[in-house]
């Protein structure tokens, strides 16, 4: 994959974007602050523009939980994209925060969360598509969604 652009790789997966998200309160989707792309919190967002709704340990398993955060990854994908243009201008992830929403006892926060992690190492390889990050669980998340993903991005 060392050789192919993060378009190329995205391309590779056979994966469809949904559309970029409009924010559901007053605040911007992304925003560039110099060399850094700091985008906001997303949720599963589907291409029919419905969200994922329910909790992991309750609705969801921790695999339907770990799709959703993937879901999260691709609408991510497609502010980035709607924003920039292409995903060759992100050079790479600095940070992700996963927050899963789910039961008290639900302790898998982190393998949810690889769900994102895993497509974005896809997308810029093992080195770029891998940063610093939190997973943790929140009682609640807008609307019933699962999962809520905000990203750091370093720009070329």
């Amino acid at each position: 994959m060392s050789n192919h652009s993060p378009e190329q790789n995205f391309s590779s997966l056979h994966l469809t974007l949904p559309p970029a998200p409009a924010p559901m309160g007053v605040y911007k989707p992304c925003l560039i602050d110099g060399k850094y792309l700091y985008v906001s919190g997303h949720g599963p967002l589907r291409e029919d523009k419905t969200l994922i709704t329910g909790r992991v340990g309750k609705d969801l398993d921790a695999e339907q939980g770990k799709l959703a955060a993937r879901q999260v990854g691709l609408a991510i994908l497609a502010t980035v994209k709607g924003q920039l243009g292409s995903l060759d201008k992100v050079k790479r992830v600095i940070k992700t925060l996963g927050m899963v929403g789910c039961t008290p006892d639900f302790e898998r926060h982190p393998y949810v969360i690889n769900g994102c992690s895993e497509l974005f190492a896809q997308v810029w390889g093992p080195d770029n598509g891998v940063g610093v990050r939190s997973a943790v669980g929140m009682g609640s998340l807008p609307g019933n969604i699962p999962v809520e993903i905000e990203v750091v991005f370093e720009l070329h």
